[in-house]
């Protein structure tokens, strides 16, 4: 089982970030702040969780009226992956 740490974060909308304690971010990671307005400028809305799990933010997000989980790049804020989450 994996635990994650809390990692409290200011002037963000989002309830928290997770980074699994035995992460490590690589060196030339983007502020995440940078990161969630990048999202936001593609039409990504009411970010609700983020964190780091295999070296990428894992990011839950709806657009257009639906909910995704993203796979997000640290290094550039490329989305990698979008995932219909569906209940």
């Amino acid at each position: 089982m994996k635990f994650k740490s809390l990692i409290v974060l200011t002037g963000l909308a989002l309830p928290f970030a997770a980074v699994n304690a035995a992460e490590t971010m690589p060196k030339d990671t983007m502020m995440l702040s940078e990161i969630i307005s990048d999202l936001e400028s593609q039409g990504y809305e009411n970010i609700t969780e983020v964190s780091m799990d295999d070296g990428v933010w894992e990011v839950e997000v709806r657009k257009d009226s639906k909910e995704y989980e993203l796979k997000v790049s640290p290094t550039d804020g490329k989305v990698l992956s979008e995932k219909e989450d569906r209940w």
